[in-house]
């Protein structure tokens, strides 16, 4: 399975101390030397930092061979890079969570999967508790429609 991932499900993750479930879902995850970048920006919170000073052997850092054709404007170089990797390795998964970048992925035909979809999997597989690791998230500021969060919470 190929699964490439943008920064936001990843730095959610670890500041809920769920990363592990990753790895326990997908195996190998894959992120682009710009969301590499963007985790150990000083704008991204210590734990993301510190987490990504020295990354799990499952997490792969490579960069796609060419850019978007068109490029995309209102998205950063992570989530382009991140979607440009994923179509040139036709991933079974992109880990996005923006808007704007799961519409672009979704124009281009990729999969997308964000930080809620991956605590149900991962919920469903035995590993979280959904709700427990939903708190956190929007404890932390995570946004989410009230609405989409009840499809979530009804799909338990």
């Amino acid at each position: 399975m190929i699964v490439v991932a943008d920064t936001s499900p990843i730095n959610y993750l670890i500041l809920i101390d769920q990363i592990a479930v990753l790895e326990a879902l997908y195996g190998r995850i894959l992120i682009p030397h710009a969301v590499h970048e963007e985790m150990l920006s000083l704008k991204a919170p210590a734990a993301v930092r510190a987490w990504s000073k020295d990354p799990p052997l499952w997490l792969e850092i490579l960069s796609p061979s060419t850019s978007l054709h068109p490029p995309v404007a209102r998205l950063d170089r992570g989530e382009t890079d991140a979607i440009a990797l994923a179509e040139e390795l036709n991933a079974d998964w992109l880990l996005i969570d923006e808007a704007a970048g799961r519409d672009e992925a979704t124009r281009r035909g990729l999969p997308t999967i964000g930080t809620l979809g991956i605590l149900l999997e991962a919920h469903r597989a035995g590993l979280v508790d959904f709700r427990a690791a939903t708190s956190q998230l929007l404890a932390l500021g995570f946004r989410v429609k009230s609405s989409l969060m009840q499809l979530f919470l009804d799909s338990l």
